[in-house]
């Protein structure tokens, strides 16, 4: 087996209530994006997740706070990642459960009691968070405990150096590969002056900063950008801001706080839609605004997007979703673990954090839990691209490659796929 060990520094338990793709390889970057250094993951404790014979998937996912609607896509493809396990029967050696929590968001504590909760019910992988700035509130828990903690949707390129003895990972891109997507649309889409409205956490900080060094790149200019901090409500001084440098665009790097800042920039300011940018953190078909008010908009999400037979198969896990935004990536995070841990025997998260690498990267390409596991009961080095991407991840647990949607909305208020760009960090 091709085992490669990182050294960086079912049975519900509990629930909460195609197109073409244009070739585009990028550049990966080093370094975090946040004004301020990145926590690094204390040492000591001994493991707690061990070898049981139960493969027990603990989730911390938003069912509330800013990034709520992204738990629904996220919980479901969680959960049909567990049916897809379960059906293969005794071909997969281990006992499957799931424990659902709630993460809040970072003006809660929420997440961090939720991790405490699954540390002590002997979680051996987590999926979660949504939020970079909420995963930073609970990384150091599942570390000290051993357990493989695996986000969908975390993006900040702060993940990348953390100290997290390698039992984080992520099926989601670092922003390093979004933000040069975001930055070089807006050029393209002809504007100059760049204008941008940010959240003041590590994801925000992190998108800015590598949007900023694609607008530059390509021969714009960023002439404003103001930050907003976590919990904000009202935000007229920072559109009375962006709008006094006259903006070509402006990209709204936000979450939920989307709901506020656009009736404020379009509705009462009169700046238009068709030159508004938006992000994964708040492309959103949820929005209650009048009909046109985000029409020509256009938004970036990481990721391949969910095609129809994937979509059919999440409704009838949850029958009302409408946004299927990190459903591929939380698929595949339960997916690739469960396979590392059939690869390794052993259901411990040590043992699924050394075999993470190796079942996503140079052995026999396979796409189905069910056919990956055939070849790894039959001995055999895999290679297992999902319905995310090739995931193919790295000695830091970030996906090397990955697909970026880029999507635009209508006169209703719900955006659709414009094209898919595919994007390499080490090229």
């Amino acid at each position: 087996m091709n085992v490669i060990s990182r050294t960086r520094g079912a049975k519900i338990l509990g629930g909460i209530a195609l197109v073409g793709a244009s070739a585009l390889v990028l550049a990966g970057c080093s370094g975090g994006g946040n004004d301020a250094a990145a926590p690094s993951a204390s040492s000591g404790g001994g493991a707690v997740s061990e070898a049981d014979g139960t493969f027990s998937v603990g989730t911390i996912l938003p069912a509330t706070g800013n990034l709520a609607f992204l738990g629904p896509p996220e919980v479901a493809g969680v959960k049909l990642a567990i049916k897809d396990i379960e059906a293969t029967g005794d071909a997969f050696p281990f006992t499957t459960t799931l424990t659902e929590r709630d993460s809040g968001d970072t003006t809660t504590d929420i997440a961090t009691q939720s991790a405490s909760e699954l540390v002590s019910a002997g979680a051996d992988v987590v999926i979660g968070a949504a939020s970079s700035g909420v995963s930073f509130t609970f990384i150091d828990q599942l570390v000290n405990a051993g357990i493989v903690q695996i986000s969908p949707a975390n993006t900040s390129p702060d993940f990348t150096t953390y100290a997290d003895d390698g039992y984080y990972w992520r099926t989601a891109p670092s922003d390093v590969l979004q933000g040069r997507v975001l930055g070089n649309l807006m050029v393209g889409d002809g504007a100059a002056n760049v204008g941008i409205i940010y959240i003041n956490d590590p994801y925000g900080t992190g998108l800015k900063d590598n949007a900023t060094t694609a607008i530059e790149a390509a021969g714009g200019e960023v002439s404003v950008a103001v930050p907003y901090n976590p919990g904000d409500t009202v935000f007229t001084s920072q559109v009375d801001q962006l709008l006094a440098a006259q903006p070509d665009a402006i990209a709204v790097i936000a979450f939920e706080e989307t709901s506020s800042i656009i009736p404020q920039l379009v509705s009462t300011q009169g700046y238009a839609a068709s030159k508004v940018y938006f992000v994964d953190g708040n492309l959103s078909n949820s929005y209650e605004f009048p009909a046109g008010t985000l029409q020509g908009a256009k938004g970036t999400l990481p990721g391949n997007p969910a095609d129809t037979d994937f979509q059919s198969r999440l409704k009838e896990v949850d029958p009302a979703l409408t946004d299927y935004s990190y459903a591929p990536e939380s698929y595949d995070a339960v997916i690739v673990a469960a396979l590392a841990a059939a690869q390794a025997k052993d259901d411990s998260g040590t043992a699924i954090r050394d075999n993470m690498q190796s079942v996503s990267e140079g052995g026999e390409k396979c796409t189905t839990f069910a056919d990956c596991l055939a070849l790894i009961n039959d001995g055999k080095d895999i290679d297992y691209d999902g319905v995310s991407g090739p995931i193919t991840f790295d000695e830091n647990g970030d996906p090397t490659e990955a697909y970026i949607g880029i999507y635009q909305y209508g006169a209703d208020n719900k955006y659709t796929l414009l094209n898919t760009e595919f994007g390499s960090l080490n090229e």
